[in-house]
């Protein structure tokens, strides 16, 4: 009915041992997700803000909302504009900017 003290002695398992057998396994994860899914982020992220850096008058673009047009001017670090019809030209973030469709070879001379 009552536990012998030889039992209740035995009971213990060094701790170290546990706090191993949890820290590798927690370690490998995070290097899996790391590599499967920060790095690709992190690496699509530069290539958006390389292109976006990149913008030329003459390119034609893509909006985030949707909207196709060609650069006719580049203001500042942060702003573009941008003409979607004849005539109608309008200033955006170069954040806006989701693709470049075509781009333009800069003139020679």
């Amino acid at each position: 009915m009552f536990v012998t003290p030889a039992f209740a002695q035995a009971a213990g398992a060094p701790a170290g041992n546990v706090l191993n057998s949890m820290l590798i396994p927690m370690v490998l994860v995070f290097g899996i997700m790391w590599f499967f899914l920060i790095r690709p982020q992190q690496k699509k992220a530069r290539e958006e803000e390389a292109m976006r850096a990149a913008l030329r008058r003459g390119d034609q673009v893509l909006l985030q909302g949707g909207i196709i047009g060609k650069v006719t001017k580049v203001k500042d670090d942060n702003e573009i504009e941008v003409e979607i019809a004849q005539g109608v030209k309008v200033r955006v973030l170069r954040a806006a900017v989701a693709q470049v469709l075509s781009k333009t070879e800069p003139a020679e001379g």
